[in-house]
């Protein structure tokens, strides 16, 4: 697939480019706003997606849809390719989303009133899934050193220590500060959980995007014992662009664990099938020709972050992009320029006219940063770079 190919989004129902959904996160927008906000790429699906999903629709009956083998076995070869984890049938329960997951695991492992784990500056679904279900969200703040965040052990040892945090939701790799954490940090991780005997639940959504050569490693894979107090969630729609489609695989290796989240998904009237078209999807991505795709994904990806951290160190120098790891989801710091939050999104919002993730919707922590999203078009991303620099010398 040629990603130099520009795909015009605007008129399409997308969320990113309409201006009802760019006003989510935005207060200004018009018809010229460039939306690099949302984890959405603009890049089209792979050719071999929409014509498994047309041959389906030429069906034409759209009933009770049920998965087979080929299913199941396509995650089992996903999984165990790219992530070197052998897991079994049963361990994978398929949902709408990992958002909705993350919920069930709330429910299904702690209680009202109990304390959730997470690690601040984080996507914030996760603050707002612990919320919702009234549990509190007990923030173990990542500390950022010499331009890279570390998890800080002592501080997550107390809050696992303590008998009222039931739960650790882990980033892997990490929304939005781009890393990916090595083997040494999980292995602490799991020898902190399974000795305060905690759930982990791993966000692994985007584990297929891993950037120049860094290596990604599950939390599955590396201690046996830590399944009985697991989940790992995965999906096709960060790395294939397919998050319309709805289809999630969340791996659960314990019995017990198992059958308590799938009771949570029946509560809300959710079954443990994917839809019709995400099942497709699941089945044409999770492939060989899935893996080509993806890797010739990735290049053009790593193309676009150096574009982007080369600009603004020749450009815009007090404008500094951290280094990223994985994702296509770039974490820039402008603490330099000393502009308040109000200026600051002034700055991109109108003079700009550029739609991003401000940082403190990720924590306190995130205060004088943005999350961009550089997964589309290089002349997108050069446009919203030139305009972002006219603004800042004004």
């Amino acid at each position: 697939m040629n990603f130099n190919n520009y795909v015009e989004r605007k008129g399409s129902d997308s969320r990113k480019w309409s201006l009802e959904g760019m006003l989510e996160m935005a207060s200004y927008v018009d018809e010229n706003s460039i939306p690099m906000w949302v984890a959405d790429m603009d890049f089209k699906a792979p050719d071999f997606v929409e014509k498994a999903l047309l041959e389906r629709v030429s069906h034409g009956v759209f009933g009770y849809n049920t998965v087979g083998d080929d299913y199941y076995n396509s995650v089992i070869f996903w999984l165990k390719n790219k992530n070197n984890w052998d897991i079994e049938k049963s361990w994978i329960v398929p949902t709408s989303g990992v958002v909705p997951a993350l919920c069930y695991a709330i429910q299904a492992f702690t209680e009202p009133g109990d304390g959730v784990i997470v690690q601040n500056p984080v996507y914030p679904p996760f603050k707002g899934s612990v919320e919702l279900n009234n549990r509190k969200v007990v923030n173990n703040s990542l500390k950022l050193i010499q331009d890279r965040y570390e998890i800080d052990f002592k501080d997550l040892e107390e809050k696992l220590k303590d008998s009222k945090n039931k739960m650790l939701i882990l980033c892997n790799p990490h929304n939005p500060v781009g890393r990916v954490w090595s083997e040494n940090e999980l292995k602490n991780i799991i020898e902190l959980c399974l000795k305060y005997k905690k759930i982990v639940v791993s966000d692994e959504i985007h584990s297929d995007l891993i950037l120049f050569n860094n290596k990604f490693t599950s939390m599955g894979i590396l201690n046996s014992k830590i399944h009985d107090y697991l989940v790992v969630c995965t999906s096709i729609s960060k790395t294939f662009n397919l998050a319309g489609l709805k289809a999630s695989n969340i791996i659960i290796p314990n019995n017990n664990l198992r059958e308590k989240f799938i009771n949570e998904m029946f509560k809300v009237a959710a079954k443990p099938v994917p839809n019709i078209f995400g099942a497709i999807g699941v089945k044409s991505c999770y492939s060989k020709e899935g893996e080509d795709w993806l890797n010739n994904l990735l290049e053009y990806l790593e193309e676009n972050y150096l574009f982007l951290k080369k600009y603004l160190e020749e450009r815009i120098p007090k404008v500094k992009c951290l280094p990223i790891e994985g994702t296509y989801l770039a974490w820039i710091d402008f603490r330099e320029l000393n502009l308040d939050e109000k200026e600051l999104k002034n700055k991109l919002e109108k003079e700009a006219k550029i739609v991003i993730d401000g940082g403190e919707i990720f924590g306190n922590e995130g205060k004088e940063f943005i999350r961009l999203n550089f997964a589309c078009h290089k002349s997108i991303l050069e446009e919203a770079l030139k305009r972002l620099e006219r603004a800042l010398k004004n």
